[in-house]
């Protein structure tokens, strides 16, 4: 059994084929899918919602990404609060900063995922963070808002040092279908180094198709995050079993969750 800690099926890409999509990663031996959802898109939160009404093993979050840190207003924390106090969702995400595409002003950025980082510790849940070029000032907003409640770095690329200094602050960091790629050699060093203890994997759905189905087909899907555990299990030297085993733990852990047989 596996979890895939971060899929975005509320993504119109998965529109047509949701169910069939969600039954094959059941069937590939996926335990649980956590999906975070876009509170300031109604129909992305919608079909989230729905999902974990009807799956007992899909977990949600909620929150607003850095592309769309403009966007956020004083409601979509009362949302955010609102689905918390219901159980609706577990997490606070994703939320973070993107200094690569820049779709947001810096400075709006920086001040919504502060905004984000405080709600969070109101409510008492973990934050799924997006971090893209820009961990020195992840860090810094963590340390300075005096975030407590851990969470975890997702489709993790920055440096050690951020990796560490984010396992210091409570944090787990998450692989990607990224570690998979024949150029990423100094992220599979740096996974070496990062204690089980403290490691999930992902697809970053529909995003990030991982090798060797990279090229063949255009979408990811949950059913595919055992690509990234194969990759992250001969990094670390040890067998697929062990690195599933101990990254099911750490996400049951981190959400107080335990994986239901299917209905």
């Amino acid at each position: 059994m596996i979890v895939d800690s971060h899929a975005h099926l509320g993504s119109p890409r998965f529109k047509d084929d949701l169910n069939q999509v969600i039954q094959r990663a059941f069937q590939k031996g996926i335990g649980a899918i956590f999906c975070p959802s876009e509170i300031n898109d109604s129909q992305n939160i919608q079909v989230i919602l729905q999902l974990i009404e009807s799956h007992d093993n899909i977990l949600a979050a909620a929150g607003v990404h850095p592309h769309s840190a403009t966007e956020f207003n004083p409601d979509y924390s009362k949302k955010i609060k609102n689905l918390a106090e219901e159980n609706q969702i577990k997490a606070v995400g994703e939320i973070g900063l993107d200094y690569h595409y820049n779709f947001s002003p810096l400075e709006t950025q920086q001040k919504t995922f502060r905004q984000q980082l405080h709600l969070a510790q109101k409510l008492n849940l973990p934050v799924i963070i997006h971090s893209r070029e820009a961990g020195k000032d992840v860090i810094k907003a963590v340390e300075e808002e005096k975030f407590t409640c851990g969470g975890i770095l997702h489709c993790f690329t920055e440096d050690w040092n951020t990796a560490k200094k984010m396992m210091d602050l409570g944090f787990f960091i998450s692989f990607s279908g990224i570690l998979t790629y024949p150029g990423a050699h100094s992220l599979r060093e740096t996974a070496k180094k990062i204690p089980l203890e403290k490691i999930l994997v992902e697809t970053d759905s529909p995003y990030l198709v991982p090798v060797p189905h990279r090229g063949k087909k255009k979408r990811n899907e949950p059913a595919f995050v055992k690509e990234v555990a194969k990759v992250l299990a001969a990094v670390k030297e040890i067998p697929l079993e062990e690195l599933t085993e101990r990254t099911t733990q750490n996400f049951k852990a981190l959400f107080s969750f335990e994986i239901k047989k299917s209905r």
